[in-house]
């Protein structure tokens, strides 16, 4: 067990707000009411944003987003698309007559479910116009500046394997969702907006994504994967294409970072400056330090030359760069300590301005050509929405939550630093709604995935629900956690449930130190890496009396191979029969079951290859096995993901239930 000295200074002061008669605690059926907002997409001449808007169907028990449009002056806010379909990433072409945006809708005998480009003609009006029909979806895309061509990534169309057997011969051959990997890549395809004729841009056994048009409409930039190999690394390297002739021209490398430059996965897009001259783009660290590294922004000449980096002095990973109109400056989000805030840097290098320092997290950005600024925002308080961004201050442009935000309680939360082993450990804790002072809860130790991410400044589902049942809850940020630099991040690299079992305790300690917390009381949990802490936290304490582990591992062994991180058990661990010791090291709750006494929840997805079945099937046993209290929840066609809204809701009805049974 773990006890900390806990700082006189940081002593919590709430200020809880007083129930309002009108209002009732959140439940688990408000997953069908709060509307989720992304993608926004300033216009071209600033007057409008378009953004997607995706809600919970509870007819057809699925996922459903919608195209709306909001004037920046705020006198209009109206859905563009309609019906069951999805649609969604919307963007304006240049001159901004059209909006593009991806949606899987077709006509009656199309049995495809996958995404195609649609186009909306703004000015003429009339029915959206489908531009693609690639067997395989498209995933993204981008406009050329005269509006007259379309730049998509298209995966290859599914084998039609039938009844026959699944050949694989690739060495990373799973992903979560996707499956089994054949030879399928994402490829690059020009596409005419009226003819609607593609041109392949990229063949060969490589993947292709994140294209950017040129201002001056004669070059695509893009990211391609390369090595000998390219299942057995990361390396991304950015790319450009004379497009500017009847014939699209070869690609020229521009990088030739061993590492990630612009790896898709960050979802931070190629940014071209304003005169075509220059690309902005993010790279990662050390590529054997894996997602462990920080990611900072860089500029290279787009006809060849050494990269610049712009934030090398800045210990914080940066994504979504946007030039100024004149080309002077480069803004962009940044993640520090639990906010993602905006800040802006000289192009040509200089200090770094932080232009924002309010508590929230961004999760998007899009930037006029007169300055204006619009920002997809987040507090405790509020799911995100879009807001202006004016003299320093957001104006709220969006409202999809208003009325359901009228009609809740929401829990507050606190920030609170703790200290650990000689580190300070940041994170929350959320008090439930009518808190009396002086009163001990039954607490819930929440645990983050990753395990490079964070608990951040924006609205937690999982946590209001809890407080909403009466329960205190903490939320740790420990070692391992992104936010706080690159030493803090890779403090647990081949070291998994070490430090960061103790970082997450000692947040415990904190709040039952300060009367918050029950001692006799206590309940953990997680997703993900947050399920693999969570394992080796009851391993190593029975002071929990009830967990919960969501698609969480306890043995390395069975992760190797069964799952779609290959590469990167062998760059941290190396295999498993020549580094052994490693494995079971990072396996402590599975070759320590017979410590768990914890009586502990597992759930799972049938179809998860992020962290498989297999893993919660072995814990569950491992547990069982000893005599001690456990239930396992298989979810049929799920992924690692929820995204059937019946089983989110069953998901949390479950946790709930298992942390009532047991702490109450």
């Amino acid at each position: 067990m773990v006890r900390v000295a806990v700082a006189a200074t940081l002593l919590l002061v709430f200020a809880v707000p007083a129930l309002a008669q009108d209002r009732r605690p959140i439940s688990v059926h408000d997953v069908y009411a709060i509307r989720t907002v992304s993608d926004p997409a300033l216009s071209p001449d600033g007057q409008s944003v378009a953004y997607t808007v995706t809600t919970a169907d509870s007819a057809k028990d699925r996922q459903d987003a919608d195209i709306w449009l909001t004037r920046w002056d705020g006198s209009l806010s109206v859905r563009l698309t309609q019906g069951h379909e999805s649609h969604h990433l919307p963007r304006w072409s240049p001159d901004g007559q059209w909006l593009a945006f991806l949606s899987s809708r077709g006509d009656k005998d199309d049995k495809d479910d996958e995404d195609q480009l649609w186009v909306l003609d703004r000015v003429g009006g009339g029915e959206a116009e489908r531009i693609t029909s690639f067997k395989g979806g498209v995933d993204d895309y981008a406009w050329s500046p005269d509006g007259s061509r379309l730049v998509v990534v298209a995966t290859d169309p599914p084998p039609d394997t039938g009844e026959r057997p699944i050949v694989i011969n690739r060495f990373q051959f799973k992903a979560d969702i996707t499956g089994y990997l054949t030879d399928r890549r994402d490829r690059l395809y020009l596409v005419d907006r009226a003819s609607h004729a593609s041109t392949l841009l990229s063949p060969g056994a490589s993947d292709a994504g994140q294209p950017a048009w040129s201002p001056d409409g004669r070059s695509i930039a893009y990211v391609r994967k390369t090595g000998e190999d390219i299942d057995r690394g990361n390396n991304w390297d950015l790319y450009v294409m004379d497009v500017a002739g009847s014939t699209p021209g070869a690609p020229r490398q521009l990088t030739t970072y061993t590492g990630s430059d612009n790896e898709p996965d960050w979802s931070s897009p190629i940014a071209w400056s304003p005169d075509s001259r220059f690309i902005a783009y993010t790279r990662g660290g050390d590529p054997k330090m894996l997602y462990y590294t920080v990611q900072h922004l860089y500029v290279i000449p787009a006809a060849g030359g050494e990269p610049r980096a712009l934030t090398a002095s800045l210990d914080r990973s940066v994504t979504q760069p946007q030039w100024s109109a004149d080309g002077s400056t480069l803004a962009f989000l940044v993640e520090d300590d639990r906010a993602v805030q905006l800040a802006t840097v000289p192009s040509a290098g200089g200090s770094i301005a932080r232009v924002d320092t309010a508590r929230h997290v961004i999760s998007g950005l899009s930037t006029g050509r007169d300055g204006r600024t619009v920002v997809l925002a987040s507090t405790f308080d509020a799911p995100p929405e879009l807001f202006a961004r004016e003299g320093g201050t957001l104006r709220p442009l969006t409202t999809q939550n208003a009325a359901w935000r009228a009609t809740v309680t929401v829990a507050p939360v606190q920030e609170v630093r703790v200290p650990s082993d000689g580190e300070m450990v940041s994170g929350f804790v959320v008090l439930p709604p009518g808190y009396v002072a002086g009163k001990r809860y039954p607490t819930i130790l929440r645990i983050h995935g990753g395990p490079v991410l964070e608990y951040g400044d924006e609205f937690e589902m999982s946590w209001q629900l809890l407080a909403a049942r009466g329960y205190v809850v903490v939320a740790a940020n420990p070692r391992g956690s992104s936010g706080r630099g690159q030493a803090y991040a890779s403090a647990i690299f081949a070291d998994w449930g070490n430090k960061d079992s103790r970082d997450v305790l000692a947040m415990i300690d904190y709040a039952v130190a300060h009367g918050l917390a029950d001692p006799d009381r206590l309940g953990v949990g997680g997703h993900s890496y947050g399920g693999i802490l969570t394992d080796a936290t009851i391993a190593r304490t029975t002071r929990f009396k009830a967990a919960v582990v969501d698609a969480g591992q306890g043995n390395a062994f069975a992760g190797y191979g069964t799952d779609q991180y290959v590469r990167e058990y062998e760059l941290e661990l190396g295999t498993p029969w020549a580094h052994p010791e490693l494995y079971q090291r990072v396996s402590y709750a599975f070759f320590h079951a017979d410590k768990i006494t914890t009586p502990t929840l597992f759930l799972c997805g049938e179809k998860d290859f992020n962290v498989p079945l297999v893993n919660s099937e072995q814990m569950y046993q491992a547990v069982k096995s000893t005599g001690h209290e456990a239930e396992l929840v298989i979810y049929p066609g799920q992924y690692h993901e929820f995204t059937k809204p019946s089983f989110i809701t069953d998901k949390y009805e479950r946790i709930l239930a298992w942390y009532d049974r047991h702490l109450r």
